[in-house]
């Protein structure tokens, strides 16, 4: 699988952005850094200057809405074109290269993938909203590819081993060109109560989703945000937004504490096994288990299409599977990392 599905991607919340500062980041293997144009709308380009090779965010600085060269004051516009060089007799017509930029809900997202974006990342009501307290913030990074950071969600049987409840659910699912939605319940016991909550997973492309879980004790909105870091490392920031109790508004930060107590040390059990896995192609799924087959088909839409092995010719069944071993795909290892190495890779095969 090419480790950068097409597209948004979450790289920063608009706190950390603040006007007249050059923040650094890495992801898609590719250094990159975001600063606010004159206009004070997000920019995200790459980092390094064409010039001589300047890191832009080591000692940049933004000045009248441009980044500047720390190295020989090259200046570049948040469109990324360079609009000035000293002692140059004419401005040289270079640029940075960038994103696709789009910011709501307390977010700066970006575009991944070719030519202009055909679809948006919806707003989420709950970011703004004053029902909800201020989110709790955990980021983590696994050598895993996002893919399987979103199956998670769909993965029926996960549910009883790390997350407590007595047997695997029953989920809905529904696909709508870029956009799914898995709904299901989850019921286990918290602090010797038993807590029974419904779940609404939404999906928006391969790196947004919001799931919403609602019950009669704890109501959270949980924005999970996977981003490619490069060909190994993916990560997953998670903001839990904890709905106030509506007639005791100051138990909210007990609500948090238990919440954190609860919920996080799974997410970190979650992040360990990630990190030692491998990708199966084609998985030995149980009867029970479609929900990994269904997410996989609808996710295969954001590769390019002629992948040498597709993410949607996962079998139902075990019994689906080949009869002989040979006539299994190729180690996932064996697989290009980027759309460029498919021809050849192809090649190499026949």
């Amino acid at each position: 699988m090419p480790s950068v599905p097409y597209g948004w991607y979450a790289v920063l919340r608009s706190r950390e952005l603040r006007p007249g500062k050059v923040v650094s980041l890495h992801y898609f293997g590719r250094a990159l850094i975001a600063f606010r144009g004159a206009d004070g709308r997000p920019a995200v380009r790459d980092a390094h200057c064409p010039h001589y090779g300047a890191h832009l965010g080591a000692g940049g600085k933004v000045v009248d809405g441009t980044v500047e060269c720390p190295f020989h004051g090259w200046r570049f516009g948040a469109d990324g074109r360079c609009v000035e060089a000293p002692f140059a007799a004419r401005t040289p017509k270079v640029s940075l290269g960038g994103f696709p930029v789009r910011e709501h809900s307390g977010l700066v997202f970006v575009y991944a993938g070719p030519g202009e974006p055909s679809w948006e990342v919806p707003e989420i009501p709950e970011t703004g909203s004053k029902d909800f307290a201020a989110p709790i913030d955990d980021t983590c990074r696994a050598r895993i590819h996002i893919q399987e950071m979103r199956e998670n969600i769909v993965d029926e049987s996960h549910f009883h081993f790390i997350h407590g409840q007595s047997e695997p659910p029953v989920q809905e699912w529904r696909a709508d060109g870029p956009f799914a939605e898995a709904r299901g319940r989850i019921s286990r016991r918290v602090l010797g109560w038993v807590i029974d909550n419904t779940f609404d997973a939404f999906m928006y492309g391969p790196g947004v989703m919001v799931v919403r879980t609602h019950g009669p004790v704890l109501s959270v909105t949980a924005v999970a945000l996977s981003t490619p870091v490069d060909d190994r490392t993916s990560e997953l920031r998670m903001l839990y937004y904890i709905r106030k109790p509506a007639r005791l508004p100051f138990l909210t930060p007990l609500a948090k504490l238990v919440f954190r107590m609860e919920a996080l040390d799974e997410v970190r059990e979650e992040v360990e096994i990630w990190d030692h896995k491998i990708h199966q192609a084609r998985p030995v799924l149980l009867p029970h288990e479609k929900g990994i087959k269904a997410l996989r088909r609808w996710y295969a839409q954001f590769y390019p299409s002629d992948l040498p092995v597709h993410p949607s010719d996962l079998p139902a069944h075990p019994g689906d599977l080949p009869a002989h071993p040979g006539d299994l795909p190729a180690h996932p290892g064996d697989l290009p990392a980027h759309p460029g190495d498919l021809s050849a890779a192809t090649a190499t095969r026949d």
